[in-house]
């Protein structure tokens, strides 16, 4: 048998392990092979061997039983498994800005400048006229997210923001995509209500209204 390349060999070994589930090497009920057996075949060591079989485990292909190995539960992974994992890591995203964006909210309140409020009204408003088109939107949303971040004057918050804007970007076009709908009056008052908060230095309210608001969105991501 052809070896692996060298690139997401867990991946690889997983979809050669479901070639070969398809293709009627072990049905309904058969034990597999063990990872001493299945390594060699795919070119790959034992612990690549375990975690193709967790994934194909996790998508209801193969069931472990302690003690006894691993068994075909099904002939076919879940039609839903990719859009779960996007699901997964969009709601691991929304995780990682509230861990990064409640408390940047609340020291803003605490230690913007009066022309870092004026760079967040202005953000407000160019997020506010960009509503239609998707990417606009994200693009104008994360600016004035950003704003905020950095009148929170803390240089590692502000590092974190910036390393983690592509992923939280495309993140974000995903959920939205999904959604069908984005930037309606609602969700602009949210925000405008946000920067007044910040205007007015209450960082309670200012780091409830960013929670809230991102916990919606990853209520929707489910």
């Amino acid at each position: 048998m052809t070896a692996l390349r060298r690139e997401s060999l867990a991946d690889q070994a997983a979809a050669a392990l479901m070639e070969r589930i398809r293709g009627g090497e072990w049905g309904l009920g058969h034990k597999l092979p063990g990872e001493t057996t299945l390594g060699p075949q795919l070119g790959v060591g034992r612990s690549t061997v375990r975690e193709a079989i967790r994934q194909l485990v996790g998508r209801g292909v193969l069931v472990t039983r302690q003690g006894s190995g691993v068994f075909v539960a099904a002939v076919e992974a879940s039609d839903d498994w990719e859009e779960l994992l996007r699901r997964a890591d969009i709601e691991a995203v929304i995780e990682a800005r509230i861990a990064i964006e409640v408390e940047a909210s609340a020291l803003a309140a605490e230690r913007r400048t009066p022309a870092e409020l004026r760079a967040m009204r202005r953000a407000a408003e160019v997020r506010g006229a960009h509503r239609t088109d998707l990417e606009e939107h994200v693009d104008t949303d994360i600016a004035l997210h950003r704003s905020i971040v950095a009148a929170a004057h803390n240089p590692i918050l502000v590092e974190l923001f910036d390393g983690f804007t592509p992923r939280s970007r495309q993140a974000m076009i995903e959920l939205l995509r999904m959604r069908g709908a984005f930037g309606d009056a609602a969700d602009h008052g949210t925000h405008e209500r946000i920067v007044d908060a910040i205007a007015d230095r209450d960082p309670a309210t200012a780091a409830a209204l960013t929670r809230d608001h991102l916990l919606t969105l990853k209520a929707t991501a489910r």
